[in-house]
């Protein structure tokens, strides 16, 4: 392992974990762009690049949605029945993105990975209260909704409360309720994406030293101790900005983060 790597990791942990106290989000829109350029310039096969970058990113996620679940559940405000209800198919879906993902050629998956950083930086940019089209729907189709979240999620190492939260709060829950219960169900996105990631990468040759499949454990540990040390930080900076401003500030870096991936898509076709 190149140890002069840790400090790059140790402070992506810091933003990571300034960001998860700043905006309740677990990081991986930001993790992957800089996991990306790390292992390429470390000489990973380019085959290896994302997935390595994502399955890491995803690993990180179950620790800071571990703890920000369990702080909206001291709040009382995860919904638990939804969760139940969902968890079935964002454990299928979950399993299937990581093996889509690693088998994909890495300009597909760079502009993939783009497309959904922009779309995330547009509904921040230009988000508005969302209208009430109706209730949830029932079992099959709450499983169908969850694995499709599952597969989005668990391809780009996130969470998937781009896509959870907006359709709750269109079948009339509560904003809070909604964040609340996305940071709920992104735990077993993120558990069951790391495990498909670990398998998918587990017969690949070529891989560095220290990693599990297509987790790189040194990464893990280092950006997560450095995040849980600073998300509370952020927090106390949360409650001095105004929401809006810092979701624009947010989704700006999105943007150049989206445009970013989109150019390592271009460079990987040339």
């Amino acid at each position: 392992m190149n140890v002069t790597l840790i400090p790059i990791f140790l402070l992506l942990g810091a933003a990571i974990g300034f960001m998860a106290g700043l905006l309740g989000i677990g990081g991986g829109f930001t993790t992957v762009p800089v996991l990306t350029e790390v292992f390429e310039r470390e000489g990973l096969a380019a085959e290896h690049v994302l997935p390595m970058a994502i399955g890491t990113s995803a690993a990180t996620v179950i620790f800071t949605t571990f703890s920000s679940a369990r702080a909206h559940h001291a709040r009382g405000a995860v919904l638990w029945p939804i969760v139940r209800t969902m968890s079935p198919g964002l454990l299928a879906g979950s399993l299937i993105g990581p093996q889509i993902a690693s088998a994909l050629p890495m300009a597909v998956m760079a502009a993939i990975f783009g497309a959904f950083t922009w779309f995330a930086a547009v509904r921040m940019l230009f988000a508005k209260p969302p209208k009430v089209a109706g209730m949830l729907p029932g079992p099959a189709g709450m499983f169908g909704i969850g694995t499709g979240i599952g597969v989005a999620a668990g391809m780009v190492g996130t969470g998937g409360a781009f896509i959870a939260v907006p359709f709750m709060t269109r079948c009339g829950i509560r904003p809070h309720e909604a964040v609340a219960t996305s940071a709920a169900l992104a735990l077993p996105i993120a558990v069951a994406a790391t495990l498909g990631f670990i398998y998918a990468g587990l017969r690949k040759t070529g891989l560095p030293a220290y990693s599990i499949g297509y987790v790189y454990v040194p990464a893990l540990v280092a950006i997560t101790l450095c995040s849980v040390f600073v998300a509370p930080l952020g927090a106390r900076v949360a409650h001095a900005w105004s929401g809006v401003r810092l979701r624009k500030a947010f989704a700006i870096m999105l943007l150049v983060l989206g445009a970013f991936m989109w150019w390592k898509a271009v460079r990987a076709t040339i």
